[in-house]
């Protein structure tokens, strides 16, 4: 089925010579003025992959239009790129403000215009399937707990045997063999006494630190979300590619927010912030929200310092595993980012007992 584009220009020229540069692919539904294109929006709302407005049609300007759309929730739906000739800074700034995507300057250029528009058409189709795909996992997910809390009277009680097997569909979905969870458990643990016993300005305790430590084999339960030809892509992803798998932190915090009904606030909250900031970094150098210092919550810097380092020594997560001394050395030298001093201390105390690990 043809994708739908409307074309909201004044011009009768600029309007035929975009539909020639677009028809061998989109449907063109044509607006000569901004009360016809915003009349032309509403009906076909729910059938367009992207509009593009003039900036100075008759009856309603462009941004008006926009406005509109912000208003009436149509943006997350309908990207919009406006038409103009004009070159000023301060209206794209007030344009992308009001939730424009992009620009198509004239004179047109038929690559440049078929480009941008596919890009982004691409683009909203993708986020709209990832956010699908997460609302879909998150009902089987419901459905599958609730389905085991009618199975068992003691399920509250055993919240680690549950994120482990969930924390086991999400490895082996990703080639890997289960273990790796085992092991960043274990040594969450191991870290997170650590810091208890040293550091109690945290204030840990030993059922926090339990609990962290059976969160944790779900840090990456956002994965499930990535598309197979991503996440199991040979070879080195593109930059775009790499921004959808760098999303899993985002996509599994999603899924402890729309949980939060079957396990308690503490375990929601652990989990939301192991799974969202688990890639941060001491220094600010990490993802999603480049979080520096202590405002990464501690259980992301446990897990975060601990996956880390299993994904060095292990072969079954990468292909070039190192010694637990080579591995030690570069996650205290600073080779996988930046982490805590307090943490790197934790890690140096335990360093005998961390080799043990997974042997």
């Amino acid at each position: 089925m043809r994708k739908k584009i409307l074309l909201a220009e004044d011009s009768q020229i600029d309007r035929e010579m975009i539909e020639v540069m677009l028809n061998d692919k989109y449907d063109i539904i044509h607006a000569e003025n901004g009360k016809i294109a915003l009349d032309l929006l509403k009906k076909y709302k729910e059938q367009l992959s992207v509009a593009l407005l003039d900036m100075n049609m008759p009856k309603l300007k462009g941004i008006d239009v926009l406005k509109v759309m912000d208003e009436e929730g149509m943006l997350d739906r309908i990207p919009v790129l406006f038409i103009t000739g004009e070159e000023s800074v301060n209206v794209e700034k007030e344009c992308f403000k009001a939730g424009a995507s992009d620009f198509i300057r004239k004179p047109f250029d038929f690559y440049i215009v078929s480009k941008r528009i596919d890009n982004i058409v691409d683009l909203y189709e993708l986020r709209h399937s990832l956010e699908e795909q997460v609302e879909k996992q998150v009902v089987t997910i419901k459905k599958q707990y609730k389905l085991l809390v009618h199975q068992t009277k003691k399920l509250k009680q055993n919240n680690d045997k549950i994120a482990e097997i969930l924390g086991t569909i999400v490895e082996s979905r990703d080639y890997q063999d289960g273990t790796h969870i085992r092991r960043v458990k274990k040594l969450s643990e191991m870290i997170g006494m650590c810091l208890m016993n040293e550091y109690p300005e945290y204030g840990l305790t030993e059922e926090k630190v339990k609990l962290i430590a059976d969160i944790s084999v779900l840090h990456d339960i956002g994965k499930i979300t990535i598309p197979d030809k991503i996440l199991f892509k040979p070879g080195k992803l593109t930059s775009d590619e790499e921004e959808y798998m760098k999303s899993h932190t985002l996509r599994g915090s999603e899924m402890f927010e729309k949980i939060k009904d079957v396990w308690d606030k503490d375990v929601e909250k652990i989990g939301y912030n192991i799974c969202r900031s688990h890639h941060e970094r001491y220094d600010g150098n990490g993802f999603p929200d480049k979080l520096k210092g202590e405002d990464i919550p501690i259980e992301a810097q446990i897990v975060s310092i601990v996956d880390a380092y299993d994904n060095l020594v292990n072969d079954s997560i990468t292909s070039s595993a190192k010694s637990p001394d080579e591995a030690f050395y570069l996650i205290v030298g600073g080779e996988c980012g930046l982490f805590s001093p307090k943490l790197l201390e934790c890690f140096r105390i335990l360093k005998d007992e961390i080799k043990k690990v997974g042997k």
